[in-house]
């Protein structure tokens, strides 16, 4: 049988093949394939890109995040900062509505934000530099903190996972380790819940009360958020042929994430634009769990870290064009102001992997059992799982694969037994770059143990080194903690980098204005 790339291939060649459908003239449904489905609504309990995209829709920030990742004021019409920067007081901006008619209260923002700061890890930080936050007025949000907190605003215009989302007060108000079901935002969609099919559609409609900006131009998640259709469907496909097949014929707009090796030919449908607009990528990595063995053991996970040549994963997720990719990466994403060249000869050296069997032998690895699940149903998991089992065994380690699909693994990573209870020992993925931008954001470097992340790092020195960060008010130093940082992960090896894709997204040449950032964007976006 041939490989799945060529198999793959094969059927989006046929569907190219199959007659074009004229669209609708003057539609103003727009129909959007997501990279998965949605299977939470909850975007400060969901940890999972999908759920981001649904919350910038249904929900507002109080800030957004420019093209060069500085915050806006986005529901905030501003803020003052008091007391040697220890009161920070925030303005909201006039018209603000919830989709229930009622107004937007700045004590609902105050419940959100605390709601918000027992899930992510950025807000953990803010909230322990907090003494309290609360609405002193109806438009004012009131930060008291115990020591200043410059990054406060990045904090409050964070995308990634999970996102600062403001809800009504009696949402805001849900356990934060239990779900939000109601979608009730202020965003600039409304979420369709009659219309919601698990596993096959999502719909959201305009929201004609929202009031946009007044002052700026869109560019990420900053802006004036002005919606240019009446309706998004998000319709989920049984496979990438169904998909292919989708955009050839019109059928679907927009493709949010086709795999790397159907990108050649999705470039001749002559209909079709392939784009990257995601300037911060994807950042792979192997995550380690730290809690049990073998790879409790530093020595032990410098040791792969040894072996890993960066362009072998790259090539197996991304295919040859080496448009697709980057390697030489360090922990912190190239785009970012923190890139930084301290310690990267530990990816960039000569690889050898007679020295590298040499150094498992040398850390005392004694034989455990590795198992590392991958969800086989993506391609991109399933190419990154296989390439590093395969060089584990190389090395000397005894890894076994557990193939599952893409939910079951999510849940089975939360749990922390040992491998041979159930647990794991590492697992393979590629996060945004943009939650790899810096070291407030970069959760994969947080190693504060069981309270970290799963994988559960423990680095004293990592965790001084970014609470340094959190207080610095000058970027030249800000600079110097992160390439201290880097130095630091590639002796405690909280994770093993293995290079940046740049994915691509796919759409029909009559839509327009679609944003760059990460994740995809439905303000802005026009039916031509």
């Amino acid at each position: 049988m041939p490989p799945l790339s060529m198999r793959r291939r094969g059927f989006l060649a046929a569907a190219l093949a199959a007659p074009a459908v004229a669209q609708a003239q003057g539609s103003r449904v727009l129909k959007f394939i997501p990279q998965a489905d949605l299977g939470v609504l909850d975007p400060i309990w969901a940890s999972v890109y999908v759920a981001g995209a649904h919350g910038m829709m249904v929900f507002d920030t109080l800030y957004g995040m420019d093209g060069s990742y500085q915050p806006r004021p986005q529901m905030a019409e501003g803020h003052k900062v008091e007391d040697d920067g220890k009161t920070w007081l925030i303005t909201l901006r006039p018209g603000l509505m919830w989709h229930d008619g009622e107004k937007v209260l700045a004590r609902d923002c105050a419940a959100s934000i605390r709601r918000w700061g027992v899930r992510d890890s950025f807000g953990q930080s803010l909230m322990a530099a907090t003494h309290e936050v609360d609405a002193p007025d109806d438009k004012t949000i009131r930060f008291r903190l115990k020591h200043p907190f410059p990054l406060l605003p990045h904090a409050l215009a964070k995308t990634g996972p999970n996102i600062p989302v403001m809800m009504p007060e009696r949402l805001a108000k849900t356990d934060p380790f239990k779900q939000v079901t109601e979608m009730t935002g202020s965003g600039p969609f409304r979420f369709v819940a009659k219309d919601h099919v698990a596993g096959s559609l999502i719909a959201y409609e305009r929201n004609d009360k929202y009031v946009p900006r007044s002052q700026g131009t869109p560019v990420f998640t900053s802006g004036p958020k002005i919606v240019y259709v009446d309706r998004v469907e998000w319709h989920i496909q049984p496979d990438v042929a169904s998909s292919a097949a989708a955009m050839r014929t019109g059928e679907m707009d927009w493709w949010e994430n086709p795999a790397f090796d159907l990108l050649p030919v999705l470039r001749q449908g002559k209909n079709l634009t392939v784009t990257q607009t995601n300037p911060f990528g994807n950042m792979a990595g192997i995550r380690i769990n730290h809690l049990h063995p073998p790879f409790d053991n530093p020595a032990l996970r410098r040791a792969v870290l040894g072996a890993v040549n960066q362009e072998d994963f790259m090539t197996a997720v991304a295919t040859g064009d080496r448009n697709n990719w980057t390697t030489g990466v360090g922990f912190f994403c190239p785009n970012s102001p923190y890139a930084n060249k301290l310690g990267l000869e530990a990816v960039t050296g000569p690889r050898d992997l007679e020295a590298s069997k040499r150094a498992v032998e040398a850390s005392g690895y004694k034989g455990e059992k590795i198992i590392i699940p991958v969800a086989t149903e993506y391609a991109s998991f399933a190419a990154l799982g296989n390439v590093g089992i395969d060089l584990m065994k190389q090395i000397g380690l005894d890894v076994d694969m557990r193939a599952t699909d893409w939910g079951s693994m999510q849940r089975a990573l939360n749990s922390a037994e040992p491998p041979d209870k159930g647990g794991w020992s590492a697992y393979l993925s590629h996060p945004s770059g943009l939650d790899m931008f810096d070291p407030a954001t970069h959760y994969w470097l947080r190693a504060n143990g069981r309270a970290a992340p799963r994988g559960w790092p423990t680095s004293p020195r990592l965790e001084a080194l970014r609470d340094e960060f959190l207080v610095s008010d000058d970027e030249s130093g800000r600079k110097r903690i992160a390439g201290e940082m880097q130095r630091q992960a590639f002796i405690d090896v909280p994770y093993i980098p293995l290079g940046q894709t740049h994915p691509s997204t796919v759409h029909q040449k009559n839509i327009e204005g679609v944003l760059q950032g990460a994740g995809p964007l439905f303000w802005n976006v026009r039916k031509a």
